[in-house]
């Protein structure tokens, strides 16, 4: 394979793997609107909530007239699931939302894979040798400063003069 395929896979593969990184820590889509809890509170009050699903501290509540709305508890509440109940308001609960299997890999395994990409990188460039990269010190080919000439010319190393 040619170092121009084995190039364009490479960048494929990183590619896709940023894109799935980003997709897993990007923001989740919510479903609606975001209603303050104090309103929630009053919408329930007045028998306008027919369901309610919480997860965690999220609550998403649909209304009797199907309007959708998310809301957050911003403090634990002990009335409100008794509240919930009889006002006959459909409880549902949701565990919480785990990172992905792909996000939480990532997150273990990407300090110790850039170390072992960085620890690599440094012992193909001392293996070179002299002249080549920014971190390797080799002779110099440039001329040299004061203008005389480089004594070491092939026929001088022949032995032809």
């Amino acid at each position: 394979m040619s170092d121009m395929a084995k190039n364009l896979i490479l960048w494929l593969v990183i590619a896709v793997v940023l894109m799935s990184v980003f997709q897993s820590f990007g923001p989740s889509e919510s479903n609606g609107r975001r209603v303050d809890y104090s309103t929630f509170m009053s919408e329930l009050t007045q028998d306008q909530v027919r369901e309610a699903r919480i997860n965690g501290r999220e609550i998403n509540v649909t209304k009797k007239d199907s309007n959708k709305y998310t809301t957050y508890i911003p403090v634990n509440d002990p009335k409100l699931l008794d509240t919930l109940l009889t006002k006959n308001v459909k409880v549902v609960g949701e565990p919480p939302e785990e990172p992905s299997l792909l996000a939480s890999i990532f997150i273990s395994w990407f300090p110790m894979l850039l170390l072992i990409g960085v620890w690599i990188f440094f012992m193909r460039q001392m293996q070179g040798g002299g002249g080549k990269g920014a971190m390797s010190f080799g002779k110099s080919k440039g001329p040299y400063a004061d203008g005389r000439p480089d004594q070491n010319h092939f026929c001088r190393r022949c032995r032809l003069r």
